[in-house]
């Protein structure tokens, strides 16, 4: 699945993943490939990326908002 992740300053990662792990208001979660479409908003914390060559990708974030659909994530972080 495709994932970005920009901030109002840069873009932190573009690219495809195979797992993404990430905290919302109310806990963790993950998402995988064929997810249902969600809307989320983020809260502070690290996301956790596994790429499709099984390296991690971790961001550290001060909230946001997420929304997954059709395999693409969009993440718009503090």
């Amino acid at each position: 699945m495709k994932i970005s992740i920009i901030t109002p300053d840069e873009s932190l990662y573009s690219g495809e993943v195979k797992d993404a792990r990430l905290i919302g208001l109310d806990g963790h979660f993950e998402i995988l490939n064929n997810h249902a479409p969600i809307v989320s908003a983020l809260g502070k914390g690290e996301i956790k990326l596994i790429d499709n060559q099984d390296k991690e990708h971790s961001f550290n974030i001060n909230g946001g908002l997420l929304e997954m659909s059709n395999n693409e994530i969009q993440i718009l972080a503090q």
